[in-house]
């Protein structure tokens, strides 16, 4: 049969092929351990052109040939490439014979971010490349602050290198590296190698013929070796639950829809029944390749496509295949959330932000809480000796919480404190986050929350947290999450009766039924005795009694021009709105 050109990955896919070759191709590609990495920085600082220099195998998605990207002269979608290496010396212990490396290209326009957010989380490192003649801009940054999220491991390219005079080259190089390096500093970062390069020598004015990559790059080899020294084995698990990361979508004539992606967790293989959670549809894989070979199985890491039959391609542009009922819809979550500390304006209770999971971004409303514990522990913690000190202490705490992992477990029957806005100081951040429209994702899943709506020409960070999902909780369900505010009542002394017995006002409204509050606990003044109310006294007055262990005349004392006060707790979700104490 007639093979059809795939223009996602730039491969070959015929149902035809013979088994044979299928077999052959899965046992050389059993034998190949592929790395996912990513290529982040501000727009137009040559990432496209170090993808192309570094590849000897692309898609025909890659390096800019979508004809929008070209009649803008940036990039605008995901675009993937590869080339095949030795493996590292830390890698090389005979479980594989040879490293295949996946370029991700990630766009660098602000207006993309959402794009660049989800090319991140199907990584396993990230090149964050920089214009060598301009230093750190301002996507830059929001590429860093979603490195730091999403990975561990980041090698800096200064790219352009070609661009700085040769008289001052070495100097120029050092003093760019001096201040990156000062930026550095204050990320998890700090230590990350940083490598010169001149990907596209001379610029588009010597690549007229882009399709060759113009003149010869300069510096790659040395990439290409300290990325490989860098390189860990990532946790690959074929067994347990499919999850593929869907990033294109397209019909071919004759043989169904190709989906292209990365496999997240599991394994899959031909003739295995996958579903499509988004579209609540099954289907059934006819073949699979990766990079021109076609296979009969992929493991979790592996990049590659997948046809089916009779999926309308239209239906489903990036997405999730997985293993049938392994995920469902989140409409609402618990998460353990950290704010970012670059975003410099408060995360407020009931705001909404932009919430990506994956290649998905809905909008979703927080509100944020934290154990009492831990909110004391901050408030102790405040109060440096002088202005300077104070932000010194502050910034060293975010960097040290940046550095820390996000909770995994939540405890369900502790209380948790409201929260008007999220703590910026504290690493103990929780959220129940409202989506507005329902979102397929596996749990625990990694969400970035954003202010997408503002405009992207302000040198300012527009992520403002992220977190960890931890648990679907159904609307049904919310009540019983122990939530609380702190809430106060304030009344007067009317007189007193006795040593043991005062009258008070104004602590309810008029003809409000007093009869939920007796029993409860009221306080004379700040520090003063507390006692309880105990019957109505007239229409709008009551009666507070204390203990008779109460010294004489500590109760008048008390009673000086001081208010009483009604503290008692109510559950932020709870319908009945019901006061505990």
């Amino acid at each position: 049969g007639s093979a059809t050109c795939v223009r996602t990955l730039g491969l070959k896919m015929s149902s035809d092929d013979p088994p044979a070759q299928a077999t052959a191709a899965t046992t050389l590609r059993a034998r190949t351990l592929n790395i996912n990495i990513g290529i982040l920085g501000h727009v137009d600082s040559g990432k496209t052109s170090l993808s192309r220099a570094l590849s000897t195998m692309a898609s025909t998605n890659a390096f800019d040939k979508n004809p929008q990207s070209k009649e803008r002269g940036i990039t605008l979608d995901l675009g993937f490439s590869s080339f095949v290496t030795s493996l590292p010396a830390q890698l090389d212990d005979g479980a594989f014979d040879q490293m295949q490396v996946t370029l991700v290209d990630c766009p660098g326009h602000a207006s993309l971010i959402r794009t660049i957010i989800g090319g991140a989380q199907i990584i396993d490192m990230m090149l964050l490349v920089i214009d060598v003649t301009k230093g750190i801009q301002t996507q830059t940054a929001e590429c860093l602050v979603i490195g730091e999220i999403l990975n561990d491991t980041l090698i800096v390219v200064l790219n352009k290198l070609d661009m700085l005079p040769e008289a001052s080259r070495a100097d120029k190089l050092e003093k760019m590296k001096a201040r990156i390096r000062k930026t550095l500093s204050t990320t998890k970062f700090a230590d990350a190698p940083m490598v010169a390069v001149a990907a596209r020598p001379g610029g588009a004015e010597t690549a007229a013929n882009d399709e060759a990559g113009g003149a010869d790059a300069v510096g790659v080899q040395d990439l290409i070796q300290e990325l490989k020294s860098r390189i860990q084995l990532p946790e690959r698990r074929p067994d347990g639950p499919m999850h593929f990361a869907i990033d294109h979508c397209f019909p071919i004539k004759g043989q169904g829809t190709v989906l292209t992606g990365t496999v997240l967790s599991g394994s899959l293989k031909i003739g295995q029944e996958i579903e499509f959670p988004e579209l609540k549809q099954t289907r059934k894989i006819k073949s699979m390749q990766m990079f021109r070979n076609p296979v009969q199985a992929a493991t979790q890491g592996d990049r590659l496509g997948v046809c089916v039959t009779q999926l309308d391609a239209k239906s489903l542009e990036r997405g999730i295949a997985c293993t049938p009922g392994y995920i469902s819809s989140v409409s609402c979550a618990l998460v353990a959330v950290r704010h970012v500390r670059f975003f410099k304006l408060a995360c407020k209770t009931g705001a909404k932000f932009h919430v990506t999971v994956g290649h998905t971004t809905v909008m979703g409303t927080a509100t944020f809480f934290a154990a009492p514990a831990a909110v004391a522990r901050e408030a102790t913690a405040e109060g440096a000796a002088d202005e300077a000190a104070r932000k010194a202490a502050e910034a060293a705490r975010a960097l040290q919480n940046a550095r820390l992992p996000l909770p995994t477990v939540f405890d369900e029957a502790a209380e948790y404190l409201y929260q008007e806005e999220l703590d910026t100081s504290s690493p103990e951040q929780w959220a129940v986050l409202q989506l507005e429209q329902p979102l397929a994702c596996a749990l625990p899943a990694t969400a970035v929350c954003s202010h997408l709506e503002t405009d992207y020409n302000l040198n300012t960070c527009r992520i403002a947290f992220y977190g960890r999902l931890l648990k679907a909780v159904a609307p049904e369900d919310v009540h019983a999450l122990r939530i609380f505010k702190w809430k106060r009542k304030e009344g007067q002394v009317e007189r007193l009766q006795d040593d043991h017995t005062l009258i008070g006002k104004n602590l309810f409204r008029p003809g409000t039924d007093m009869t939920p509050f007796f029993g409860m606990k009221v306080r004379v003044g700040e520090g003063g005795p507390t006692g309880k109310i105990d019957s109505t006294f007239g229409k709008a007055k009551f009666k507070v009694v204390f203990p008779t262990s109460l010294e004489p005349g500590v109760l008048a004392e008390a009673c000086k021009g001081a208010k009483i006060y009604l503290d008692y707790k109510r559950y932020v979700f709870d319908a009945q709105k019901r006061m505990v104490q």
